[in-house]
């Protein structure tokens, strides 16, 4: 009778302990050190380049971050399925805090450049071995509310990133907007270090050495053409068309030597889950039109609408509140009824009304009103962000979380750099020929004919010229927003044909048998309550 009252309850979620939390908040300092190096910088930038030099090297500084973070993070979700996330979450860490602290010793733009690379593969090992610890440690559904706080931790590093990188530079100097990172992670190291612990399983493992060097040439080829090609070179440069065929190759390649590696890097067979494939999609598609569209709608602000930067700034402020405070509530919702299935769905639908809102808008439509649709967006892009990585969660065994949220995350991206590109594309050629046909004979008001166009240059021009120019920029970026419509209508129908499939309640949800805890001692998360009960 004793032995039956201690057997743990499937559908009981138990609350979880202290240790479990701070173990959590700890991680999630983590994620925000992630977040808010993307954030910090940007600030200090022209600091850095009156102090180094090279700018017409200094957006490689933020760029070289992104790859080194897009092409670890699959690597490292693997790596910690082989080896043990705790294992490779540590050392992601660390190799972000080598990075920080070398490019606070940089002393010239290009080693700068060389250190963010560095920077950039620990922040994204670190922030998919964070998604992968959570699954390990607590069942999906368990897990939801744990979700929400990635959302909250990005709303967080979003608001004071610009801040504390303009507080950091004036008082300190812009090397510290790097050696802040220090003594963050040395706490981080020690409390994950100490006090988190979790099965582990004995097996032999085979690294898949070609995989990871063919997909890593694959994200770099990808990343760079996808943010060189129609900007820094044009379409049809013999660069592009060189990256173009050099990614068809390399994918082309890490797919087969995948159906051929005892371990690979991304199974293929994750794929024959429908939900997986359907989620991954949906992820492509949100990156493309959430992300991909935040440069174009500050470009609307600014040229459209005439607002300044500061006022831009609180608008687009406003927006990313609205997808933290959406993501976070939905988090709550689906924990609480353990069905994600109609938030993507809703997501979908939500893209697709506000496109068609902005297709409609002018240099007239109030500002209010063109606040209203950018929440839109932003409730859009929220219903989204969590629920797909619980649904990707839930499709995976115990072996293949770190692989699962890393494939989810890397397509994601991929997503947001074809889409940045391909909304560039469009409206520039949009762009070239109104400018061309409004510009013609008037070289004295002081605009290139290259169609770069100011947002200080606008204000100043007779209100006649400036109203003009403001429909040309509207028509461009109509194009746009005309291009969003059927893609994200293309992922309303893939939306729909999820399984209302539920989010797994207890804690073995998906997992095999630990031989073992890790160190001998208890695993610790809701399971630590059950297991000592």
């Amino acid at each position: 009778m004793a032995s039956r009252s201690l057997e743990p309850v499937a559908s009981a979620a138990p609350a979880p302990s202290a240790k479990t939390n701070v173990v959590v908040l700890t991680l999630m300092a983590a994620v925000f050190l992630s977040l808010l190096d993307s954030q910090i910088v940007a600030t200090a930038l022209p600091r850095v380049v009156s102090d180094l030099g090279g700018l017409d090297r200094f957006a490689w500084v933020t760029t070289a971050y992104l790859i080194g973070g897009s092409a670890a993070a699959p690597v490292f979700g693997k790596l910690g399925d082989l080896f043990g996330r705790k294992r490779v979450f540590l050392a992601s860490v660390t190799v972000f805090l080598a990075g920080s602290a070398i490019c606070g010793l940089a002393r010239t733009m290009d080693q700068l450049i060389a250190f963010r690379a560095v920077q950039g593969v620990g922040s994204g090992g670190l922030f998919i071995c964070v998604l992968a610890l959570l699954g390990e440690m607590f069942s999906p559904r368990e897990g939801a509310r744990y979700y929400g706080w990635f959302s909250l931790t990005f709303g967080a590093a979003s608001l004071a990133g610009p801040t504390l990188g303009g507080i950091l530079t004036e008082l300190v100097g812009w090397r510290w907007v790097f050696y802040v990172n220090l003594p963050i992670g040395a706490v981080v190291l020690i409390v994950v270090s100490s006090m988190l612990r979790l099965p582990v399983q004995f097996t032999k493992t085979r690294i898949d050495y070609v995989g990871i060097v063919l997909l890593v040439v694959a994200i770099v080829a990808l990343n760079l053409l996808t943010g060189w090609a129609g900007t820094t070179y044009a379409w049809n440069s013999p660069m592009i068309i060189g990256l173009a065929a050099g990614s068809v190759l390399a994918v082309t390649l890490f797919v087969l030597s995948q159906r051929r590696a005892a371990d690979p890097v991304i199974p293929l067979r994750l794929f024959s889950n429908r939900t997986f494939t359907i989620v991954v999609l949906l992820g492509f598609v949100a990156g493309f039109v959430g992300l991909g569209l935040i440069n174009y709608l500050v470009l609307w602000f600014q040229t459209v609408l005439g607002l300044d930067v500061q006022t831009s700034g609180y608008v687009l402020t406003a927006m990313m509140l609205s997808v933290v405070l959406t993501a976070w509530a939905s988090t709550k919702v689906i924990g609480h009824t353990g069905s994600y299935r109609w938030f993507p769905v809703l997501s979908m639908a939500l893209f697709a009304v506000a496109a068609m809102l902005f297709c409609t808008a002018s240099p007239q439509t109030g500002l209010a009103l063109t606040i209203g649709y950018v929440l839109l967006l932003g409730t859009a892009a929220g219903l989204n962000s969590q629920a797909l990585s619980l649904a990707a969660r839930n499709t995976a065994d115990r072996r293949d979380i770190g692989a699962v949220q890393g494939t989810a995350t890397l397509v994601r991206q991929l997503g947001t750099g074809i889409g940045v590109s391909t909304f560039g594309a469009l409206m520039s050629s949009r762009l070239g020929t109104g400018l061309q046909e409004h510009l013609s004979g008037r070289s004295s008001d002081g605009l290139d004919k290259d169609g770069s166009l100011s947002p200080e240059v606008l204000r100043h021009l007779p209100d006649s010229v400036r109203l003009e120019l403001a429909h040309v920029y509207a028509d461009s970026l109509h194009a746009v927003f005309y291009a969003v419509i059927p893609v994200v209508l293309v992922g309303l129908v893939i939306a729909l044909l999820l399984k209302d499939t539920k989010l797994g309640g207890g804690h073995d949800h998906g997992r095999s048998k630990p031989e073992r805890s890790d160190e001998g001692t208890t695993a610790v998360g809701p399971s630590t309550a059950r297991s000592r009960a």
